[in-house]
C-alpha cells in the first residue's frame, strides 16, 4: 500500500528541515532548537502530552547521566593521570611507541567513558606528554581524539547515538506494520565484535600514517597549556629536570642535617618533599630534620643529582615510589603567582615569610624585571609589586593561600580536590555498573546509576561535583529530540520516506542500499549534530530495511555508527572540538586526516556489521 503525505507528515518534515537548517547556521543555540522543536510537537498534538517529556527519563538520558558521574569519578581519583604514567614507562619515550600507546589507552578507555569528557581529561595527559619528550602536541592530539570516537563504537556506554539506539528501536517497534518481527535491542556489549576491529584500524591507521598525514608543527612558539608548564618553566626561569627519590643511607653527610642547611650544600637540588618513616610532608620547613632512611623528594636533571646522590652517599629510585601521592599532578605542581600591589608579602624576605610552614608552598625561583633568582638566593630577595614567584605546592594549599590576596596565582592549576585514596572505591563501584549492565536484566539507566550513586556514597564525588559532571546541553538537546524520531515514525513520515528513497534504489543489491545510508549518515552527521542524525536517520533507515527484505537491527546500527564515525569537519563532532584550539589545527588538518580514515571506517563498519549480524 503506497503512503501519501498527510499534514502531519509534512509537519514533521517541516521540524526536521528547521532543525537541521538551525543546527548548519548556528543562529540560535542548539539547545533552545531543541526545545522549541519539544514545545512545536506539544502544540500541535503530533504526540500526546503525557508522553511528551518521556526523553527526559529514557533509558539514553538517564545512562548518559550515570556515565557522566563515574566518568568524574575516575578522573577524580587519578585513574587517568595513572594510565599517562604508564604510558611514559612503558614506551620508554620512543616517539612512535609514545603515541601508539597513548592512542590504545585512550581508545580503549572511551568504550567506558564518554568520549568529549574523555578527550578534555586526556588533553592535560598528552600535554605532559609532549612536555616530558618534545614530541609534538599536534601529532598526538587529533590521533588520540580519533581513536577516542573510534573506541566509543565497542560498547553502548559511552557514545550518545548508541546509547539513544534502543529507544529508536523501541519507538520503531511500537509502529510496525502489521506482522513484521519486532527488533530486539542491543545489549551492552553486543557491538565490541565490531567496535574491536574499527579501533584497531584507526589505530593501525595512525601507527603506519601518523607523518604523512599529520602537518609539521607549525613555526613559532607553542601555546602553553597546563600540561606543558615543565617546558614552560624550564625555558622562562630555568627551572628543569625531573622529580627523584633519593634515600638516605647510614653513611651519608645529610644524616642529621636540616633541609635547610642541605640547600646550602653545593650543587643541592631543590627538596621539595621528604618523608621519615610513616610521616610525609611536601614542602618540608628548613628547620624539618633528615635522618637514616629518609626519603627525599628532589627536583632537578638526573645526572646532577646523580653526582649530587654520590658525593652524600644517598641511593637514587628510578621512578617516584614513596612519594609518589604527593607528585600527583592532579594534586600537586609548579605554578607561576605575582604579588599584587595591596599584598602584604611586599618588603619581606622570601625567608622570613616561612611559607613552606606556613602553606606548605616551595619557592623555586623569583623573577624581577628581565632577572630570574633561584637557588639559595631566593630566601633573601625582599618581594616587590609585581615580582612573579615559581611555586611548588599542594593545589589545594596554593589556593588556601591565594584566598588572603597575597599572591595572585596566574597559572590554570587544578581547581578541584583529587582523591587518590578513593580509587578502589570508583572502580569497584564501575566495575559493577558495568556487570548489572551485562549479567542482569536490569534497565541499562539504572545500572549506570547505580554505579553513580555508589561513587557518592563513598565521597568519591560529592553532590555538587555530581552535577558539575553532567554535560547538561548535550542531556537536554537529546531529551529534546527523542520525540521528533518518535513522531517520524508515529506519523509515518519515516515510512513514507523509506518509500521514496526505495523508488530510486530499490533495485539495488542490500551491500549498495546499505552504502546508501550510511554515507547518507555521514553527510548529515557532518552538517548537524551526530544525536540529531540518529534521531531523524534510524527510523527511516529501518523502514528501509523493511521494505527491501533487509535487517532492521544492522540498517539501525549502521546509522549509529556511521553518524559516530566521522573525522572530517571539527564542527561535526565535540571531540574534535575540543583538541582544536591547544592543538593550532587548521579545518583542512581534519580533512586531509579524517577523509581516508572516514572512508576505512565506512566500509569496515558495513563488513562487521553483515559478518556479525547477518550470519
Amino acid at each position: 500500500m503506497e503512503l501519501t503525505l498527510t499534514p502531519d507528515m509534512l509537519l514533521v518534515l517541516g521540524l526536521v528541515c528547521f532543525t537541521v537548517i538551525m543546527f548548519i547556521l548556528d543562529w540560535v543555540r542548539p539547545d533552545i532548537v531543541a526545545l522549541l522543536v519539544l514545545v512545536v510537537i506539544g502544540i500541535t498534538g503530533l504526540m500526546p502530552v503525557d508522553q511528551l517529556f518521556d526523553g527526559f527519563a529514557s533509558n539514553a538520558v538517564l545512562s548518559l547521566i550515570g556515565i557522566m558521574i563515574m566518568g568524574a569519578g575516575l578522573d577524580r581519583t587519578g585513574v587517568l593521570n595513572r594510565a599517562a604514567s604508564f604510558i611514559l614507562r612503558l614506551s620508554g619515550g620512543i616517539e612512535s611507541r609514545v603515541s601508539l600507546l597513548l592512542n590504545a589507552t585512550a581508545g580503549t578507555l572511551s568504550s567506558i567513558i564518554q568520549s568529549q569528557a574523555l578527550a578534555a581529561l586526556f588533553l592535560p595527559v598528552a600535554s605532559r606528554i609532549s612536555a616530558r619528550t618534545g614530541m609534538p602536541l599536534k601529532r598526538l592530539l587529533l590521533p588520540m581524539a580519533c581513536c577516542i570516537l573510534a573506541g566509543t563504537s565497542m560498547t553502548l556506554i559511552s557514545n550518545s547515538p548508541l546509547i539513544l539506539l534502543n529507544d529508536l528501536i523501541a519507538s520503531a517497534n511500537r509502529n510496525l506494520p502489521p506482522g513484521a518481527q519486532t527488533i530486539a535491542p542491543f545489549s551492552l556489549f553486543s557491538i565490541t565484535p565490531i567496535g574491536i576491529p574499527l579501533l584497531l584500524v584507526g589505530i593501525g591507521y595512525f601507527a603506519f600514517f601518523t607523518k604523512r598525514v599529520m602537518p609539521e608543527e607549525a613555526e613559532g612558539k607553542p601555546k602553553v597549556t597546563p600540561g606543558r608548564t615543565e617546558s614552560y618553566f624550564a625555558d622562562t626561569y630555568g627551572i628543569e629536570g625531573e622529580v627523584i627519590e633519593l634515600t638516605v643511607t647510614a653513611d651519608s653527610p645529610l644524616v642529621g642535617m636540616s633541609i635547610g642547611e642541605a640547600e646550602t650544600l653545593e650543587r643541592a637540588p631543590l627538596i621539595l618533599a621528604i618523608k621519615n618513616g610513616n610521616e610525609a610532608r611536601l614542602a618540608p620547613p628548613s628547620d624539618q630534620m633528615i635522618w637514616v632512611g629518609t626519603v627525599l623528594g628532589v627536583l632537578g636533571s638526573r645526572p646532577a643529582v646523580n653526582e649530587f646522590a654520590q658525593a652524600m652517599q644517598c641511593r637514587v629510585g628510578n621512578r617516584v615510589q614513596a612519594l609518589a601521592d604527593m607528585f600527583n599532578p592532579t594534586r600537586a605542581g609548579i605554578s607561576e603567582v605575582v604579588i599584587p600591589p595591596s599584598s602584604k608579602f611586599i618588603k619581606q624576605q622570601v625567608g622570613e615569610l616561612r611559607l613552606r610552614k606556613r602553606y606548605g608552598i616551595s619557592v623555586l625561583a623569583v623573577n624581577r624585571g628581565d632577572e630570574v633568582t633561584r637557588g639559595e638566593d631566593v630566601r633573601k630577595m625582599s618581594l616587590r609589586a609585581g615580582d612573579s614567584l615559581v611555586l611548588h605546592s599542594y593545589w589545594r594549599d596554593l589556593a588556601l593561600a591565594a584566598e588572603g590576596r597575597d599572591i595572585v596565582p596566574v597559572t590554570d592549576i587544578p581547581s578541584e580536590e583529587s582523591r587518590p585514596g578513593k580509587v578502589r572505591y570508583a572502580l569497584v563501584f564501575f566495575a559493577l555498573a558495568m556487570a548489572l549492565g551485562l549479567f542482569t536484566d536490569l534497565h541499562l539507566g539504572v545500572a549506570m546509576l547505580t554505579g553513580a550513586v555508589g561513587m557518592l556514597l563513598a565521597g568519591v564525588l560529592n553532590m555538587d561535583e555530581a552535577y558539575g559532571a553532567i554535560q547538561w546541553k548535550t542531556i537536554f538537546v537529546m531529551a529534546c529530540l527523542i520525540p521528533l524520531g518518535i513522531s517520524m515514525d508515529s506519523t509515518g513520515t519515516a515510512a513514507w520516506m523509506a518509500q521514496e528513497i526505495m523508488r530510486y534504489i530499490g533495485h539495488l543489491p542490500q551491500w549498495a542500499i546499505q552504502t546508501f545510508i550510511a554515507i547518507l549518515a555521514l553527510i548529515f552527521s557532518q552538517i548537524i549534530s551526530h544525536v540529531a542524525t540518529a534521531v531523524m536517520m534510524v527510523p527511516m533507515a529501518i523502514n528501509v530495511a523493511l521494505a527491501s527484505g533487509g535487517n532492521p537491527a544492522v540498517y539501525a546500527l549502521i546509522v549509529a555508527l556511521s553518524v559516530s564515525n566521522t573525522f572530517m569537519l571539527p564542527g561535526a563532532s565535540p571531540t574534535l572540538l575540543v583538541v582544536a584550539g591547544p592543538g593550532g589545527y587548521r579545518p583542512r588538518d581534519f580533512t586531509r586526516v579524517g577523509l581516508p580514515l572516514t572512508a576505512l571506517m565506512l566500509v569496515v563498519t558495513l563488513v562487521m556489521v553483515n559478518v556479525v549480524f547477518n550470519r
